[in-house]
C-alpha cells in the first residue's frame, strides 16, 4: 500500500437499481451530526421517535417496533432466529431470490421446510399456500416475500396473511422493498414479524432494518424452549434497549449517526404521507413503463402484480445487457440492475425508490437507455420514449 491513502470520493451516480436507492440530502446532513452516546438521554428521546415514526410506516400499533442494527438480511434473520426452533415446520413461500434465503434461515434455526415454489416472475399462489397450510396441519410459520426484489412481483399479503391466521399459524413477512413505496399494512393484515431496509424507498443509508412484531409473536419469542441462537440478535436482549421506558440497558452500541439518518428519513416520509408517496411511486412507474413499452421494451412481471417501485424488463434481443449497464455507468453515471437466479443475464431491474422516484429521473434514464441502445444497433423504437412518458405526466 501507499505511504499515503488519498481520501474517497465517490462520484455523483443517479441511483436506480435495485437498492441502495438515492439519499434525500437531508437524510445526509442528518448523518454528520454531532455523535452523542447511545445512552444519552436525548439519543433515547430520538430513539422513542423513531419507533413511532416506524408504527406510523408499517402501519401499525406493534409495540415493539424498531430497527435492527443491521441491514435487512439481519431483520430478516432477527424475525426466523427467534420464532423458529430445531423441529418448527415452516411454509416457505418462494418465487424468485429472496424466498431462498428464508428457506437457508429456516434450516439453518433447524427447522423443518415445506415449499411452496412458483415460477420467477409471478406473485405467491394463495391456492397453493392454501394446499399446505391444509397438508400440513402442525406447521408453526408462514414465511413469504412480500415485494421480491429480484423479479418485481408483490405478492397478495393480505390472503397469504389471513389463511395463516386461519390455520394458527404466524407469518413472517418480508418487505424490504415495499415499506414507503407501496401499501404495507401490519396490523390490517393480521401479520407477525415484519422486516425491511432503510435503503430502499426510505431514501436512507444502507445498514438498518425495520422490523415489527405483533403481541402474539412476541408471546412465542418470550416462551421458546430453548435459547435464540444468535446473541446479538435474541429479542429478549435487545428489548432491554429498545423496549418500552426511559430506562434503557446497554445491549450493544447502536448506530448513533446512522439512526438520525433514519430519523430524519422517517419524518419526510411523514410529511409527504404515506398515500401520496405510494402514489409518487405509481405516477413513476407509468411513465417509465410507457417509455420503456414505446420502445418495444417488456416487463418480466404481468400488470397488476407488479412493483411500482422495482421494474424488471426484458432486455432487447442480440443485447449484451452488462455491456449496457456499463455504458450507462460510465457515460451517464447511471445505475441500473442486473437479473439475479434464473432472470440472470436475461432483465434489467430498474428502480423508482423513495427520493429517486422522480419525474427528471424517469426521463434521464429513458433518455439515456435509449441513446445506448441506439449506438449498439439494438432492435428499439427510436425517438419515442421520452414523449410517451411525458404524456402520462400531462
Amino acid at each position: 500500500m501507499a505511504d499515503t491513502v488519498s481520501p474517497f470520493n465517490p462520484p455523483q451516480r443517479t441511483l436506480m437499481g435495485p437498492g441502495p436507492s438515492d439519499v434525500s440530502p437531508r437524510v445526509l446532513e442528518a448523518l454528520g451530526r454531532p455523535t452523542i452516546g447511545h445512552l444519552d438521554p436525548r439519543f433515547v428521546e430520538m430513539m422513542e421517535e423513531v419507533k413511532g415514526l416506524l408504527q406510523y410506516a408499517f402501519m401499525t400499533e406493534n409495540a415493539l417496533t424498531m430497527p435492527v442494527s443491521a441491514p435487512g438480511s439481519a431483520g430478516m434473520e432477527t424475525c426466523f432466529a427467534n420464532l423458529v426452533e430445531p423441529g418448527d415446520k415452516v411454509i416457505v413461500c418462494q418465487n424468485g431470490v429472496f424466498g431462498g434465503r428464508m428457506r437457508e434461515n429456516v434450516v439453518r434455526c433447524g427447522g423443518e421446510v415445506v415449499m411452496v415454489e412458483d415460477e420467477w416472475g409471478t406473485v405467491v399462489n394463495p391456492h397453493k399456500v392454501e394446499e399446505a397450510l391444509e397438508a400440513n396441519p402442525d406447521a408453526k410459520l408462514l414465511a413469504f416475500v412480500h415485494a421480491e426484489t429480484s423479479t418485481g412481483a408483490q405478492s397478495d399479503a393480505a390472503t397469504l396473511c389471513r389463511l395463516a391466521r386461519e390455520h394458527q399459524c404466524l407469518t413472517i413477512v418480508d418487505t424490504v422493498t415495499s415499506l414507503g413505496g407501496t401499501p404495507v399494512k401490519v396490523d390490517e393484515w393480521g401479520a407477525d414479524a415484519v422486516y425491511s431496509g432503510t435503503q430502499k424507498c426510505l431514501s436512507c443509508v444502507p445498514g438498518l432494518s425495520p422490523v415489527t412484531f405483533s403481541d402474539r409473536a412476541l408471546e412465542v419469542v418470550k416462551n421458546r424452549k430453548t435459547p435464540v441462537q444468535s446473541w446479538f440478535l435474541d429479542l429478549n436482549l435487545v428489548l432491554g434497549y429498545w423496549g418500552s421506558g426511559a430506562q434503557r440497558t446497554y445491549h450493544h452500541t447502536a448506530p448513533v449517526n446512522s439512526l438520525y439518518a433514519l430519523h430524519e428519513a422517517l419524518r419526510i416520509l411523514q410529511e409527504e404521507g404515506l398515500e401520496a408517496s405510494w402514489a409518487r411511486h405509481e405516477l413513476n412507474h407509468q411513465a417509465l413503463k410507457a417509455g420503456l413499452e414505446a420502445m418495444g421494451i417488456g416487463f418480466v412481471v404481468k400488470e397488476g402484480d407488479r412493483l411500482p417501485q422495482l421494474n424488471a424488463v426484458t432486455v432487447p434481443e442480440g443485447v449484451d445487457e452488462a455491456a449496457v449497464r456499463k455504458a450507462l455507468l460510465e457515460g451517464f453515471n447511471l445505475e441500473i440492475g442486473a437479473g439475479l437466479g434464473a432472470l440472470a443475464g436475461r432483465v434489467w431491474r430498474i428502480g423508482l425508490m423513495g427520493h429517486a422516484s422522480n419525474r427528471r429521473n424517469v426521463l434521464f434514464c429513458l433518455a439515456a437507455l435509449e441513446t445506448v441502445l441506439t449506438g449498439m444497433k439494438a432492435p428499439i423504437r427510436k425517438g419515442v420514449a421520452v414523449d410517451a412518458a411525458m404524456a402520462v405526466y400531462s
